[in-house]
């Protein structure tokens, strides 16, 4: 009963963005503000999940919605607006990410360590459950970004996005028993990473 209230719930999404989009490709503003307004907070947090908490994320989510702007008359209602979206949203980030790779400078480990640093191991200090909290989330965040990036995706569509495997399956353009492999090996990586905070 609540799978299919869920799944009603889901097509009336779809319904919305379809016929915003539809507006859209006839160059309607207010329905295109309506539509950021709509899957905004999403993107962006994608994009940091996948990218690290930095300053340009909002600029990619921007260049996102851009690109929905600019090829609206181009879209076709086939499948949901969100696997659209995220398809966008990984073309863009991948291409940041491979950007990036070329002038990375700073490593995980080195991450890690600053992490560290600014919260060192002080037995005669209790840090409160926010400090502790902020630092596993840090941790975590860098756990993320370390994976490859369609593990990483795969991860944050799931994890954070609760998008369903299928859906997950068409953003990255393979097929559901795919994404569970990879959902399945980033788990384990990530297992691994937090062994030394989860047993801790």
């Amino acid at each position: 009963m609540e799978e299919t209230q869920a799944t009603t719930m889901d097509d009336a999404e779809a319904d919305i963005d379809h016929a915003l989009m539809a507006r859209i490709a006839e160059g309607d503003h207010q329905s295109f503000r309506d539509l950021v307004e709509r899957h905004q907070n999403a993107v962006v947090g994608t994009v940091t999940k996948m990218l690290g908490n930095t300053s340009d994320s909002e600029d990619i989510a921007q260049m996102v919605f851009i690109r929905v702007w600019k090829h609206a008359k181009r879209y076709k209602p086939d499948n949901k607006f969100t696997t659209y979206l995220y398809t966008i949203v990984r073309n863009l980030v991948y291409n940041e990410s491979r950007r990036r790779s070329r002038k990375r400078t700073v490593s995980t480990d080195q991450r890690e360590d600053e992490i560290h640093l600014q919260h060192p191991d002080d037995p005669a200090q209790q840090p409160d459950s926010t400090l502790l909290d902020t630092e596993l989330r840090a941790v975590i965040d860098a756990a993320i970004e370390s994976l490859p990036e369609n593990q990483r995706l795969a991860v944050v569509l799931r994890r954070y996005e609760n998008l369903p495997y299928e859906e997950i399956a068409e953003v990255l353009s393979t097929s559901v028993p795919s994404v569970k492999s990879l959902l399945f090996r980033a788990r384990t990586t990530l297992r691994e990473s937090l062994s030394k905070y989860l047993d801790a």
